[in-house]
């Protein structure tokens, strides 16, 4: 069996998708989770992009011990500079820097002849390998770059030091086995190419993402890049829990295999999807809600008789737990604190006690308590440790033909107090309108989104906004079994992310 690496970019290239906002603490958890998923790679970010990134991407090198952590840089001195200044302190730090290559962005993108090209790869490889014991060198729109042309500088950046050679469809143009092929030419053509990893980085614009990474492996590729659920720029990247279940399923026609850890695959699709505010489609393969339901009679007839007749993939392999109810409201701090590690997750001290008050809060409006509200009991708190803005109360009056009110009580700071009143088409109109006079600032509302936490009349409500605050898009998580306070708090939760972060750039512009 060949081993696969597998490159995980959910907090690079997934951040990059439209309308999704990390934090630092839910970048952390993520980078835990895709340790104990076991990623080879983790791709923390882009160092050089601004003051937030470089230290997020620096704090994870830091924590995350087995797996390697690298950060993107352009084929820029002062990109790769960055890049080493924040994951030096890691333990196996790499770098990963790119270049495009193809016509279109050789003409009109970077105005670069084919040499100069070339010669600038060539130079910023060799300033890379003198700090990394990794570098790894991506042609971007390898699939639209002339072959003979990537060949030659694939041959040239491997003499100058790379280890990883990137092969991008960068715009998901590529049909399978055209771009299968490019691997087999590369390790025909390419005198070096014994010599490194051949890597593979697909997007979906054309919804062949999986169907090309795995191309990619057929043809010589022995690392595939990606992302969780699949998120990233425009349609996205391409799903790594569809490529490790296609090698483990189809082993006997692959003959590779990855090092993931399969039943860690739901709780890391389910964490990202919180953290992010993008939900998976119902029927989206491998973490899908209905991806092991079944509807038909002849198809529920068949796997009553003989599982295997319709389901190729057991639930319980990729983590999916039909009896997910652990602790109620009799249940003690100790039950609770174990219930949290056995879920991977680190506290303080001072999370755990704010956490387990409001779990015994929760559990005497519950009839259950499952691990799906726990998991977002501690995301919750994790997602608001640092606020500028925090609700006292709120009293909304609402009926049939009757205009919406809203009053709403917040503290500001370590002591002020505001008090509004505002009026709406509807209750959250009213919520918001009120927020917005609290707030003093103009704020539009972009997008809001809810969904329920489990299922039952008394299922906590998530709510997802994305909002434009003083000129910055910013998104805002909330959660409540009113459905009401849930879309208070993440409205108030999107201001206190620009404000913390104006304030954290501001430090560091004195510093």
């Amino acid at each position: 069996m060949r081993k696969i690496n597998i490159f995980e970019t959910t907090l690079r290239d997934g951040e990059q998708s439209a309308g999704v906002n990390l934090n630092f603490t839910e970048k952390l958890e993520i980078a835990y989770q895709l340790e104990r998923l076991g990623v080879d790679i983790i791709e923390a970010g882009f160092p050089a992009a601004s003051k937030g990134d470089f230290n997020s991407v620096q704090e994870i090198a830091r924590k995350i011990k087995n797996s390697s952590v690298t950060g993107l840089a352009r084929a820029v001195k002062g990109d790769i500079d960055a890049a080493w200044d924040s994951l030096r302190g890691g333990a196996e730090p790499r770098l990963h820097t790119f270049i495009a290559t193809s016509p279109i962005h050789r003409e009109y993108k970077l105005k670069m002849s084919k040499q100069q090209v070339i010669e600038r790869s060539v130079e910023m490889v060799k300033y890379g390998a003198a700090r990394f014991p990794i570098v790894q060198w991506s042609a971007e729109d390898a699939s639209r770059t002339e072959l003979d042309y990537l060949a030659e500088i694939v041959e040239a950046v491997i003499q100058a030091g790379a280890k990883v050679i990137n092969i991008p469809d960068t715009v998901g143009y590529a049909a399978p086995i055209e771009y299968g092929n490019i691997f087999r030419y590369l390790r025909e053509h390419v005198p070096s190419i014994d010599k490194v990893s051949l890597s593979a980085h697909c997007h979906d614009d054309l919804g062949m993402a999986t169907a090309n990474s795995l191309a990619a492996i057929e043809g010589g590729a022995t690392q595939v890049e990606g992302t969780i659920n699949g998120i990233g720029e425009r349609a996205g990247n391409v799903a790594l829990e569809e490529v490790a279940m296609a090698l483990y399923i189809r082993k006997d026609f692959y003959q590779a295999e990855t090092g993931l850890v399969l039943n860690e695959i739901k709780r890391t699709s389910d964490l990202v999807s919180r953290l992010t505010g993008m939900q998976v489609p119902a029927n989206k393969a491998i973490i899908g809600a209905n991806a092991y339901a079944h509807e038909s009679g002849i198809h529920q007839d068949g796997v009553l008789k003989e599982k295997t007749t319709y389901e190729i993939i057991s639930p319980e392999l990729v983590g999916v737990s039909s009896n997910s109810l652990v602790l109620g409201k009799h249940s003690g701090r100790h039950a609770f604190k174990e219930r949290l590690q056995e879920l991977n997750f680190t506290v303080t001290d001072e999370e755990m006690n704010s956490l387990f008050v409001q779990f015994k809060e929760l559990a005497d409006n519950k009839k259950t308590m499952t691990d799906e509200d726990i998991v977002a009991l501690v995301l919750e708190e994790k997602a608001t440790d640092i606020s500028f803005y925090d609700m006292i109360s709120l009293q909304i009056s609402h009926g049939t033909h009757q205009t919406a009110t809203a009053t709403v009580t917040l503290k500001k700071g370590d002591n002020e107090e505001i008090q509004e009143a505002a009026t709406g088409a509807g209750s959250v109109e009213a919520l918001y309108n009120t927020l917005e006079r609290c707030l003093g600032k103009e704020i539009n509302l972009l997008d809001y989104r809810i969904q329920s936490v489990g299922g039952g009349m008394d299922a906590l409500a998530q709510v997802f906004v994305k909002i434009d605050y003083n000129g910055v898009e910013t998104s805002g998580r909330g959660l409540d079994q009113d459905v009401l306070e849930a879309s208070a708090k993440a409205y108030l939760n999107a201001v206190n992310r620009v404000i913390i972060m104006k304030e954290l750039e501001e430090k560091a512009v004195l510093q």
